[in-house]
């Protein structure tokens, strides 16, 4: 499923893979994580974190657009499949400089509104969420009406940076970094994981270079 979406932004921003130098595969607390990141010519970045664990019963994929060209929001996209659940997350979060009104997104979410929702919760991020963001889960069932969720969302967002107006690279790595250090500052999963098993300073390395560009 991730290769699909790389492609879809591939082929309007086209990509060329970076090293991941030492972050390219982790393990830490019985998970594995594989990195890959890339420059999107005319867009900003990409990054995509391949975890799995508990002898494979456990995969979830990261897919992490930062735009630094184009005057989009962040966004950042789970897909997990663990339990026997299949579970989808979309947060669109704001690092605009300009107006936003997240319509396209807004309409691929609601074409699914028969799809079970996740509950997201409450989080100290809640508000740099935009228009766009949800989760849904459900079982086996439900995976390949999700796939193409995901696939519709991808794209309606890959238009929607098409469309947008260019962008300062200095404000919007700015705006990208009161997130990531919000990320680094509060905690989560995936952050608290990465602290525990190398440190502080490491982690803060991997987020800002290579997961977020920022």
């Amino acid at each position: 499923m991730t290769e699909q979406l790389l492609s879809i932004v591939d082929a309007a921003f086209p990509l060329t893979e970076q090293p991941a130098s030492e972050y390219a595969k982790l393990k830490a607390r019985g998970m594995t994580f594989r990195i890959r990141t890339y420059k999107a010519d005319g867009f900003g970045s990409l990054s995509l974190m391949e975890a799995s664990g508990m002898m494979g019963l456990m995969k979830m994929d990261t897919l992490i657009l930062t735009p630094l060209l184009r005057d989009v929001p962040l966004l950042s996209y789970d897909r997990i499949h663990a339990a026997g659940k299949d579970t989808i997350l979309c947060d669109v979060l704001d690092t605009m400089t300009g107006p936003y009104t997240g319509t396209e997104l807004v309409d691929v979410i609601q074409s699914a509104a028969g799809l079970p929702d996740y509950d997201l919760g409450t989080h100290w991020y809640d508000t740099l969420r935009l228009p766009g963001v949800f989760g849904k889960t459900g079982g086996k069932k439900q995976t390949a009406a999700f796939d193409d969720l995901a696939v519709r969302f991808m794209t309606a967002y890959v238009d929607m940076a098409k469309a947008a107006p260019a962008a300062d690279p200095a404000e919007k790595r700015a705006k990208t970094k009161v997130y990531v250090d919000g990320l680094l500052s509060h905690g989560g999963p995936s952050t608290d994981v990465f602290v525990k098993a190398f440190g502080k300073e490491k982690t803060e390395d991997l987020y800002h270079r290579v997961l977020f560009d920022a």
